[in-house]
């Protein structure tokens, strides 16, 4: 089996590094040309230059890991955005359907409104909020148009490797006395390592039973608000023997609109997984499993 990654730069295409490359011939690919094997347009401004390298490498599954993930810039640069989250992944899944391969695309709890409480399921009507919701929705749609496709929506991804919310809560809670964070904005941190081991198990499972081919939400278990989650790290950190300045105690909650940004965020970005776990009896980790570990990674290397 040949498989071609593109967004191998990013925190979760280079998880997807480890998890893929054990089921085949794999092929990862970065943004610039000049560095990737026989130049291979791994550019998703470049949409000619994306057919031209699936018609070259004739994959038997594409995984694409690259987006434009920068929600509030996204809002100044919607065009871009549509290209890199929606037309780039439709060319992907044309050239796909030509090949007869397998393509699985990432998308985000960013395509529903976040209002209510309850999680979303993945037949709950869709209405994005931004720029980034509204492409990476687009995008989805595209993608299903190629019948052996897995979509994997998820939230607030992180990893060892690379900035994230945890890092900079530690950056922080070194250099203040005191820390703000919103707390009214509920979802499940979810981290890199368990997309990418989720994606090889489930790309097996579908290439031996392709009716599971679909969309599917993919988060770690459980359920937090940026507050607690600075909160956990926090305790977590101070218990490796991080010396901070401001420890849980002195983090206090704030609401959503006391922090406008450009583009709106959702509050409810709670993801049921009950599909996904039925499907490939998968049993997602609580969310605190992996941070805790992502923390003591960390802790070793600072």
């Amino acid at each position: 089996m040949k498989i071609l990654l593109f967004g191998r730069g990013g925190q979760v295409g280079w998880e997807l590094q480890r998890s893929l490359g054990v089921l085949g011939e794999l092929v990862a690919l970065g943004h610039d040309p000049a560095h990737n094997p026989d130049q291979l347009c791994g550019d998703f401004s470049n949409l000619a230059g994306l057919a031209d390298t699936v018609r070259r490498v004739k994959p038997d599954v594409i995984v694409n890991a690259a987006a434009h993930t920068a929600v509030d810039k996204a809002e100044a640069e919607p065009a871009l955005a549509r290209t890199l989250n929606a037309l780039a992944p439709g060319v992907l899944a044309t050239e796909a359907q030509r090949l007869g391969a397998w393509l699985l695309h990432y998308s985000t709890d960013y395509v529903f409104d976040g209002s209510g409480s309850q999680p979303w399921r993945e037949t709950d009507a869709t209405r994005p909020l931004s720029v980034y919701g509204r492409t990476k929705l687009e995008g989805e749609q595209l993608v299903a148009a190629c019948p052996k496709h897995l979509i994997f929506r998820t939230s607030w991804v992180y990893a060892a490797r690379g900035g994230n919310f945890a890092k900079t809560m530690l950056r922080l809670a070194r250099e203040r006395e005191t820390l703000t964070v919103i707390d009214d904005q509920i979802g499940a941190p979810t981290s890199a390592e368990l997309l990418a081991d989720v994606t090889a198990h489930a790309l097996v499972a579908a290439i031996c039973q392709p009716k599971l081919a679909g969309l599917y939400h993919c988060v770690a278990g459980g359920e937090t608000s940026w507050y607690d989650y600075a909160r956990y790290v926090l305790t977590q950190a101070q218990a490796l023997g991080w010396a901070l300045k401001a420890g849980p105690a002195q983090v206090t909650p704030i609401a959503t609109d006391r922090y406008p940004t450009p583009a709106q965020r959702p509050l409810n970005s709670r993801l049921d997984t009950s599909q996904l776990q039925a499907a490939f009896g998968l049993v997602l980790p609580h969310w605190q499993v992996q941070v805790a570990r992502m923390l003591q990674e960390i802790t070793g290397a600072k």
